[in-house]
Formats: C-alpha cells, sequence, structure tokens
C-alpha cells in the first residue's frame, strides 16, 4: 500500500501516454503528449460507432421480415386506438412556432448562467460584451413579437 491509495492502476490515458518530451535531434524538444493524448478518446469514439453499427446491422439481419396489420398499428396502452379526430388529428402551426420560439430564447439565456459565474473575472470588457448580447436577444424578440409570431388569434 503505497501513499493514501490502496490499489493504484493505470487508467486508459497511461496506457496510450508517449514519452511527455523528445528531442527532434537538433537540441531542442517536441512534446509528444499532444498527439497521444487524444488516443483514448478516438479508441472510445471507435467503440461507441463500432457498437452502433452492429446493431443497426444485427436488428436488420435478425428483426422481423413481414409484418401483419396488427404491428403497423399505433398501440395505445392495450385498447383499441380512437378514430381520427376532425382536421386529421393535426395542432395548429402556432403550437409548433411557439416551441420553436421557446427553445431558441431558452438556448439562448442559458448563456447567461457562465457569464454569471465569471463575472468578477471578465471586468467590464466581459460586462460590455453580455449587454451586446442580450440587446441582440431582445432585438429579435421585439422582431418576433412584431411580426405576431406571439399572437393567438
Amino acid at each position: 500500500m503505497r501513499g493514501s491509495r490502496a490499489c493504484e492502476l493505470p487508467h486508459m490515458g497511461a496506457i496510450f501516454r508517449g514519452p511527455a518530451v523528445r528531442s527532434n535531434g537538433q537540441g531542442r524538444l517536441e512534446g509528444a503528449r499532444s498527439v497521444n493524448a487524444y488516443a483514448p478518446v478516438l479508441v472510445l469514439g471507435a467503440l461507441g460507432a463500432g457498437f452502433a453499427i452492429f446493431s443497426v446491422v444485427m436488428a436488420t439481419l435478425i428483426g422481423p421480415k413481414r409484418y401483419n396489420r396488427a404491428k403497423l398499428e399505433a398501440y395505445e396502452c392495450g385498447i383499441e386506438p380512437t378514430p381520427t379526430p376532425a382536421g386529421g388529428g393535426r395542432f395548429p402551426i402556432k403550437y409548433y412556432l411557439t416551441a420553436m420560439l421557446f427553445i431558441v430564447f431558452d438556448i439562448e439565456i442559458v448563456f447567461l448562467y457562465p457569464w454569471a459565474v465569471t463575472f468578477d473575472a471578465l471586468g467590464l470588457f466581459g460586462l460590455v460584451e453580455m449587454l451586446l448580447f442580450v440587446l441582440t436577444v431582445f432585438v429579435a424578440y421585439a422582431y418576433v413579437w412584431r411580426r405576431g409570431g406571439l399572437e393567438w388569434d
């Protein structure tokens, strides 16, 4: 038992990591970690992509080839599906427009949180940049409001 750890095992980064520095033959030292540091990420990405491709191929090979009418119907908790309402069961476009506007403005406002956390470190420059950002968001909001994107008539 060395130090405070009971068991020390190498992690993936230690397996792929090369020497920290090496000589280029001209008396200068070059860092070897910059390229080797990405090896675990590349291996993990390749494994994830391989698993996704394997899953799709196996589902295609093993999955059912013929479907019957019961398999193609919508499943609604084991009861008979309700008849289609008037208008084909479609929602008015205002619902989708409101949802998209909410997502856009919500994502923009989420950028305020990191700024609030690092406000002291950013100083006056950070304040001016965030004021410009908020002004841009308000201009976009005013544009949507003026175009009638928020009206339900």
